[in-house]
């Protein structure tokens, strides 16, 4: 097995395992290869350097008055699963009102014509959704749990 550092066309990074080389090259070709993050089919290797075990004498200790090396970054699948999920957080909380509590009634009166259509969040117990789920007021849960805001 071999890890390699991939990219898309969008410059995202990823890592992913593959039995060679050259399985890597067959399955890019047959467009079973894709971006972790856009979906991206045009993905090629990045600039990698090998994992090399550092000498015992490395591991000992950095000399003094020298800083320890910084951690590289980290593209593993659950460091973009956060980032993802941190960017969709984001762009929610900044484009869309939170309601808390509210949000069963908020849904169903847009839905009615009560009130006007505007992007909201909220929360909602389990049978408060389904109700609106089966009532056809389009709902989904958000991956994350909304922060509670005061005033």
């Amino acid at each position: 097995m071999i890890k390699f550092t991939l990219k898309c066309d969008a410059d995202h990074h990823f890592d992913s395992w593959f039995q060679s080389a050259e399985a890597f090259d067959t399955l890019r070709r047959a467009g079973h290869v894709s971006c972790a993050i856009c979906g991206s089919a045009s993905v090629e290797k990045a600039l990698m350097a090998p994992s090399v075990r550092p000498a015992r004498k490395a591991t000992a200790g950095t000399a003094p008055g020298t800083a320890p090396a910084p951690a590289p970054l980290s593209h593993t699948p659950a460091d973009l699963r956060a980032q993802a999920l941190a960017q969709l957080r984001r762009h929610v909380e900044e484009n869309s009102d939170y309601v808390g509590m509210n949000f069963a009634r908020e849904a169903r009166d847009m839905h009615d014509g009560l009130v006007p259509e505007r992007p909201i969040y909220g929360e909602a117990g389990a049978e408060d959704a389904w109700k609106l789920l089966e009532d056809g007021v389009p709902v989904a849960p958000l991956p994350f749990v909304p922060g509670r805001k005061t005033n």
